[in-house]
This record gives structure tokens, sequence and C-alpha cells, in this order.
């Protein structure tokens, strides 16, 4: 296997830093979000963003602040 390049490795970095970035605020708005409905929009951004992201981290983040 070849080596990847610094260019490939740097790209790579800002995407998943942007991902990273997306997920904390879509989080901060759905611990703010009042209706159901908008708390399941805000849910299925974050599996389209990061399918395999743990969901019921978020939403013990909610029972944490109750």
């Amino acid at each position: 296997m070849s080596k990847i390049s610094p260019k490939r490795r740097r790209f790579e970095i800002k995407k998943k830093q942007k991902r990273r970035k997306k997920i904390r605020k879509l989080k901060q708005k759905y611990l703010l979000a009042k209706t159901k409905e908008e708390k399941e929009k805000i849910l299925e951004k974050i599996k389209n963003i990061s399918p395999h992201y743990p969901l019921k981290e978020i939403l013990k983040l909610k029972e944490a602040k109750k």
C-alpha cells in the first residue's frame, strides 16, 4: 500500500473537524429544542452526517440536564 500524501491527510483532518463541529452545534440545538418534531429532525441530521454516531449519548445529556 502506498503512503497517504500530506495534502490528502490534511483534507481528511479538516473534513473530520468540520463534521465534529456540525455535530457539536446540532447537539446544542437538540438540547434547546422544545417540540418532538424538532428533536427528531435534528437527530436525523446527525445520522446523515455521521451514521454510526452514538445517539444514546445525546439522549443521556438531555436526561442529565433535567
